[in-house]
């Protein structure tokens, strides 16, 4: 394992006690080939590597994911993402990942879910992400949800027009935020994530999946991941 996933592991542990962090479902998470785990985006992000620092610790499997373009655009931030397995979002990349037999760690809501105001906390924008269905059908892999609804809470979000404007024309994120108090350091919430047990896609031979076959499961999954983003942690500790 390289130093920077070393020194990543390193940073992740200390937000894993700080949010209190656990996963629940993890057991059922399968032990080999290729599996899609589909998350929900939170501003924050970092969420999603918590989770697979304990993929990676309770199972012994290293996620992959995939990468907004804006990531590979900037040489700092391009070799870390290098480093640590990220490669740009694109259908040939998902697929050769899948073949190998890795995790393949999508969230489907992209950076314009990641800008939600807080009052959408919760709401998945994936009513036209079909993409990752499809490719769960084609590539006949099984897809694990997991939802980190709490993520949403780390911190406050406003509604911005600015920040609707910058990210449609720029593709920019320029989100207007805070954690605690007025400043930008994350609220201690208690992270968890939920994931289900392996969803299988229908049966599929061939080179183009229906866009029936796609509906239909899209359908499936989305009911599964709103029922799992429910599971909202309202503690004291966690407001």
């Amino acid at each position: 394992m390289n130093s920077t996933i070393e020194a990543a592991r390193k940073i992740l542990k200390i937000f894993k006690v700080y949010h209190r962090y656990r996963a629940l479902g993890v057991e059922d998470f399968p032990v080999d080939g290729g599996v899609l785990l589909i998350t929900n985006h939170s501003l924050a992000t970092y969420d999603g590597f918590l989770l697979g620092l304990e993929i990676l610790e309770k199972k012994n499997r290293l996620s992959r994911g995939l990468g907004d373009d804006l990531l590979f655009r900037i040489p700092v931030l391009k070799k870390w993402c290098d480093d640590i397995g990220l490669v740009p979002a694109n259908i040939t990349n998902a697929k050769s990942l899948l073949k190998e037999g890795h995790i393949l760690g999508i969230a489907p809501g992209g950076m314009r879910e990641a800008l939600r105001p807080d009052k959408e906390r919760y709401q998945l924008k994936w009513h036209k992400r079909k993409g990752f269905i499809r490719l769960a059908i084609s590539e006949q892999v099984p897809i694990v949800l997991a939802a980190c609804p709490n993520a949403d809470r780390i911190f406050k979000v406003y509604e911005s027009f600015l920040t609707a404007f910058i990210y449609k024309k720029f593709k920019i994120p320029v989100p207007i935020f805070k954690g605690i108090g007025a400043s930008y350091i994350p609220r201690p919430v208690k992270l968890t994530h939920y994931l289900s047990k392996p969803i299988f896609p229908p049966p599929f031979s061939g080179e183009k999946v229906p866009d029936e076959l796609v509906d239909q499961f899209h359908l499936e999954v989305i009911e599964e991941m709103k029922s799992l983003m429910t599971n909202v942690d309202y503690s004291k500790s966690s407001k």
